[in-house]
């Protein structure tokens, strides 16, 4: 192509102008104006364009939104200025206590509200130099964060650069919350399913999940958005909060458009009512409304008390419930034989997602509702997530309905349930039950055990009905079906060798893992962490008695029971010889014991940026130190990721010490 070297930079900022300005119109005004062959044209020409010059490519074009290479750990920045987290109130008196601790504060000044809808969202900053985006922080504790910059330039409702030219806003920092449409968060978790990957809880969850990706090209794949709610610029002076709302919209990002300004408090109340009922019509979840005085200045007067400020609160929506009808009880067989009842609704919209089937627990919870099929009940979603079932409206209940009877046997392989002295749930201690066997070998290949990637449920089921794996020993022989499994519909060379290479790579876990992995009843990984620090390896385990497993901290006499009764069993014995000879961990490393953290104790809070919690633990524990689950005055440290709860205000009270990933990381001596 023969043009010069001033028309091929006029040609690529026409490109990026015009792309910057399409991404505007579709993903924050929502008024497109072109269509997607338009579009891809558009940024087709860029990114040829840019190829032949790559000298000429910039952090804000359009073509950078995906990065490179995935990452191997995100940096820790701190915030120029705190992100405080919100009081939170549920009631109108709450409400009126708020609006009383202003008015005594500020005296006789009149003051104004700011309402706005709460995103059930996750936190971000982003930091805007001559109106280019550098850098996007998430909220971490509120002082420090992670630099997730190359994830956010995927996020398309996030301007690369701002739409101004005017010198006292080019160099801010925007805060404001990414989430995920209902909608959108439905259509990739069918996707998920169809390819027999984990489906993600809610859309929150998998927000936050998204974000903490190591590879940006995956974050990109994901329907995130991004809602702006504050800008602090470096030398511009803003005045109210309602003022820089309508700052944000003109720089080029998605506010929130149902923003209201009252001059009291009945008017804030009114906003919360309205918006309790009127949730649903969003397509995006939010449990409340934020209240915030909205001079700037009144706020800065008012100040803050620990990490909330005096001047806002989160004015919080209870549960949502719903009411439908009973159209019958199915029982679920879990991996180790538990039998779940599970209702069966006339399908009903709650929470944003319409309901047919909510948790029933046990037979208990089925006698204490007295629940007849054909009844009118009320379905709640506690934590606005999981659906449950709270009461029936007997008013409403028809004559010569009959008590619900819970099975005598599995709905499975019809072997007779037993309950156990003292437990609330039924099992079927079938060992060769079908659900059992695909749960056991779904739960061996989950994420914290094994850990093997392309082992979903519908592989699971697949392999199953082939009967090619009918245990979890199988797996590490599944190499022998090799040609058949390639034959298979939907398969292929590369997904086989990809699956056999995530079961050999499994391999390498260390003990702990193996045996959280094997799914011994009762035994969860903070059990797991208990028995690693007195049996070394699975025989010492093996051999030990009810008595010497009793005499060890934290097992108690159930515990204690299940596992004894786990090792007797010869086809669980046989289960552990196959893989011993597949080569699996089944001995703890004895270097570990005189590891850099050993004879200690830490508890693990929040999440983190450049590994999981479970890889926090195995790093602990490779240097001796033990994991426990709660806190108490004989831990060493806490340490604490983004999102910290309850743990670290009692390590705090009881003087623990707290450690964050890079202190932990320098005391072990490298990187994770």
């Amino acid at each position: 192509m023969s043009v010069s070297s001033k028309s091929v930079v006029q040609q690529i900022e026409r490109l990026r102008k015009e792309l910057h300005e399409h991404d505007c119109k579709y993903y924050v005004l929502a008024q497109p104006a072109i269509n997607d062959e338009q579009y891809d044209k558009l940024m087709s020409e860029l990114l040829l364009l840019e190829a032949q010059y790559p000298e000429l490519i910039t952090t804000d074009s359009p073509s950078q939104r995906v990065g490179g290479q995935p990452t191997k750990e995100f940096p820790t920045v701190m915030h120029s200025l705190p992100m405080l987290s919100l009081s939170n109130t549920y009631s109108e008196d709450d409400i009126r206590d708020f609006d009383r601790r202003v008015k005594s504060l500020l005296g006789n000044e009149k003051y104004h509200y700011v309402c706005e809808l709460k995103f059930d969202g996750v936190s971000l900053s982003l930091q805007y130099k001559q109106g280019i985006l550098m850098r996007g922080v998430t909220r971490g504790d509120g002082t420090q964060g992670d630099d997730i910059t190359a994830n956010v330039k995927t996020i398309r409702s996030i301007p690369l650069r701002l739409n101004t030219n005017e010198k006292k806003f080019l160099d801010c920092e925007i805060r404001g919350e990414v989430l995920m449409n209902r909608e959108d968060f439905g259509i990739m978790n069918e996707e998920r399913e169809r390819a027999g990957e984990k489906t993600f809880i809610n859309p929150r969850n998998s927000t936050a999940g998204t974000l903490k990706l190591q590879d940006s090209k995956i974050v990109a794949t994901r329907p995130l958005k991004f809602f702006a709610y504050y800008m602090r610029p470096n030398t511009a002076t803003l005045k109210s909060h309602f003022e820089n709302i309508q700052l944000l919209r003109s720089l080029g990002f998605k506010t929130d458009d149902n923003v209201k300004r009252y001059p009291t408090i009945d008017g804030v109340i009114e906003h919360w009512k309205e918006w309790e009922e009127k949730r649903e019509s969003l397509p995006f979840d939010i449990d409340g409304i934020v209240v915030k005085i909205d001079s700037f200045a009144q706020q800065e007067q008012l100040g803050a008390i620990a990490k909330s400020p005096r001047w806002a609160i989160a004015a919080k929506f209870t549960s949502r419930k719903a009411e439908t009808k009973l159209l019958g009880v199915t029982f679920q067989v879990g991996r180790i034989g538990t039998i779940t009842p599970v209702a069966e609704l006339e399908p009903v919209f709650l929470g944003g997602t319409t309901v047919s089937r909510a948790s029933l627990y046990n037979e208990g919870y089925i006698r204490e509702l007295d629940l007849r099929i054909g009844d009118y009940v009320i379905v709640e979603k506690g934590g606005d997530v999981i659906p449950k079932v709270t009461s029936v409206l007997t008013a409403k209940r028809q004559k010569n309905t009959k008590r619900l009877k819970f099975p005598s046997v599995c709905p499975e392989c019809r072997t007779k349930l037993v309950r156990p002295d003292g437990e609330v749930n039924y099992f079927c201690e079938n060992d060769e039950c079908p659900k059992q066997i695909r749960g056991r070998i779904e739960h061996w290949a989950m994420r914290g055990a094994m850990d093997i990637d392309g082992l979903g449920w519908a592989i699971v089921d697949q392999l199953v009905n082939l009967k090619y794996i009918r245990n979890v020993a199988d797996l590490y022989e599944l190499y022998e079906h090799k040609s058949g499994l390639e034959q298979l519909e939907r398969w292929g060379k590369k997904s086989v060798q990809n699956l056999l290479e995530g079961i050999e790579t499994s391999k390498q876990k260390p003990f702990q893992r193996v045996l959280f992995a094997l799914g011994i009843r009762h035994v969860g990984a903070g059990v797991v962490a208990v028995l690693c620090d007195h049996f070394s390896t699975i025989d010492e385990l093996h051999t030990a008695t009810q008595e010497e497993l009793e005499a060890v901290h934290e097992i108690g006499p159930k515990i204690a029971e299940s596992i004894v009764r786990y090792f007797a069993d010869k086809r669980h014995r046989e289960t552990i010889s196959r893989l011993k000879k597949a080569d699996l961990n089944f001995s703890i490393d004895k270097t570990k014991k005189n590891g850099k953290l050993s004879g200690k104790t830490f508890v693990i809070t929040g999440t983190f940026s450049s590994m999981t919690r479970d890889h926090a633990k195995e790093l602990i524990e490779a240097q001796g130190g033990r994991v426990a689950s709660s806190v108490s005055k004989d831990v060493d440290a806490l340490i604490v990721g983004e999102d910290a709860g309850s743990k670290l205000d009692k390590a705090k009270k009881l003087g623990v010490d707290l450690w964050d990933e890079k202190k932990l990381l320098a005391n072990i001596g490298g990187k994770n």
